[in-house]
């Protein structure tokens, strides 16, 4: 097909053996449409085979498809013109769904800006509704691991697409082998030499309020919550780096009264299979996303009776290890509340569900963050590999604080956003805190089940901080962990102290850090879980 501006872009067509025209349905990808995201969902033959023409299209500039690419830059009138051209194929009944995950969750977002009449229903997967805050940082903090890695990926199959193998090879060696040790650990001279057109270059040094967010952002630009007037079908992920967005776009389309349905499986961002992290979820945690789509697809483009279960939200609850259909999000909230002893960083400190007594002399406990020895990330949406993992070894470290409930007299179903309130003192300029949700048990282990991540610029700051999203129910016996450092990495780039963007900062720079949390502040430290009430 040929964009409004003559930009050539090429697509692979796969129809059944006979009969049509079909409903279609339509992925535009940047990896090569060969590719077809078949890391989670089955081969374009197998929907062709339940009746349905499909499309995978090379995105502008990717693939075969000329022109420049533009991270997310096109895709909103590329998006339209490509319906136009797929609604009038002779092989297309009129009718067009979308699907695909990441890139391709964030084609539908943008194409479904423009009221097309062809379109009939989105299925984006694990997509950023606010590119700033939901992909490219959170709660302020640059995402360093998952940014550079894509970053990289992509510079390396554009050398690859213009056949500049000298380039390629060495882009191929900086992904397989960065080593952070660089004057800038998180900006690769390397990458500014091979790939001076690399997104990665606007990513860090672009403001949250810069026109470059704005125009590309799917919430902000183009208002799309104003514009989506079709059923959507979310497909997200516990440990995939993006939920936090498709929470976002839930909670947007509920409050316009779209027709929708979430599935939150026990999956980082691929593979979507049984296993996670250091846990086997069982066979009810494979990926039936293609079956539910394609039950989707039948009810909204042929007229068939829905095959799906009518719950709003499927989300698999990574203690039972069974899947919890539910018509809408848990509205009770229980606070747990940090109470230091002092030496949170050996023995540990409290967290308990009652309202600490306030003493006459007020103990905090402190601890260093050494930016020779950072904190590792580990698991969770942020590190690799992705899941659940068993961090009692990065809690025995004596630059992380912990924070151990009694154990539990009965079930406890954590089931959506914790979120955390910090009172946090630093004798620096600036400082981070990693914080994590853990599952203490009676062995000893510690299962992290959900991480969040913040920056400060103030030596003195009032923290709310939204931890990943979660379902998991816990069993008697088990106890609540909090776990607070003043680091994550790679995950995210080491605050040098110095007030400085983490991001841009100069390896020499970090500093040493001392932390404590306060706990004379305005507030009380508290930990605010939403539960799941009648069990």
């Amino acid at each position: 097909m040929v964009t409004r501006d003559g930009i050539r872009l090429d697509s692979d067509l796969y129809y059944p053996n006979s009969g049509g025209p079909w409903p279609a349905l339509l992925m535009r990808q940047p990896y090569g449409r060969r590719l077809a995201s078949t890391l989670v969902y089955a081969h374009p033959h197998w929907y062709a085979a339940q009746g349905y023409l499909v499309i995978i299209q090379d995105v502008r500039g990717r693939g075969s498809s000329e022109g420049e690419f533009d991270l997310f830059a096109h895709e909103v009138e590329d998006g339209q013109d490509c319906l136009d051209w797929v609604s009038k194929l002779p092989q297309c009944e009129g009718s067009v769904a979308t699907y695909g995950f990441s890139y391709q969750g964030m084609t539908q977002l943008y194409a479904a800006a423009n009221h097309h009449p062809s379109l009939k229903t989105i299925c984006p997967a694990m997509i950023a509704w606010d590119l700033y805050q939901d992909w490219a940082h959170e709660n302020g903090a640059f995402c360093l691991q998952n940014n550079l890695g894509w970053a990289l990926q992509l510079a390396t199959d554009s050398a690859k697409r213009r056949k500049d193998e000298q380039t390629f090879r060495r882009l191929m060696r900086l992904a397989k082998s960065y080593d952070f040790s660089g004057f800038q650990p998180a900006i690769p001279d390397r990458l500014g030499e091979l790939a001076p057109d690399s997104f990665y270059h606007q990513w860090i040094s672009q403001p949250p309020e810069a026109d470059y967010w704005q125009r590309r952002s799917p919430d902000q630009r183009w208002q799309i919550r104003e514009k989506i007037d079709i059923p959507v079908l979310q497909i997200g992920g516990w440990f995939d780096p993006h939920l936090r967005g498709n929470w976002r776009l839930y909670a947007e389309l509920e409050r316009c009264g779209i027709q929708q349905k979430m599935v939150v499986g026990p999956w980082g961002h691929f593979p979507w299979g049984s296993r996670a992290g250091g846990q086997n979820y069982g066979e009810s945690a494979i990926s039936g996303v293609d079956q539910l789509q394609l039950a989707w697809f039948d009810h909204f483009l042929k007229g068939q009776e829905p095959r799906f279960n009518p719950a709003k939200l499927e989300l698999f609850d990574l203690g039972t290890k069974q899947w919890r259909y539910l018509t809408d999000l848990p509205s009770t909230q229980q606070s747990w509340f940090l109470q230091c002893s002092g030496l949170g960083t050996t023995q540990g400190s409290a967290l308990t569900a009652k309202v600490p007594a306030r003493s006459t002399e007020e103990i905090s406990d402190v601890w260093v963050h050494d930016p020779w020895r950072p904190v590792p990330s580990l698991g969770g949406h942020s590190g690799y590999p992705q899941g659940v993992k068993e961090r009692s070894t990065i809690d025995d470290r004596s630059d992380v604080v912990t924070y151990t409930s009694e154990p539990l007299q009965k079930s406890l179903t954590i089931c959506g956003v914790p979120q955390i309130f910090l009172t946090l003192e630093s004798d620096r300029p600036s400082f981070d805190v990693a914080v994590s949700l853990s599952q203490f048990r009676v062995t000893g282990e510690v299962w992290a089940l959900s991480q969040g991540y913040c920056t400060s610029c103030k030596q003195t700051a009032n923290l709310e901080i939204c931890l990943q999203a979660i379902c998991v129910t816990l069993s008697p016996g088990d106890c609540l962990r909090i776990s607070l450092a003043g680091a994550s990495f790679p995950a995210y780039p080491v605050n040098p102290g110095t007030g400085q963007q983490a991001v841009l900062a100069n390896l020499v720079d970090q500093q040493i850090i001392t932390l404590a949390l306060v706990t004379d502040g305005p507030t009380q430290n508290h930990l605010l879980l939403p539960i799941l009430s009648g069990e």
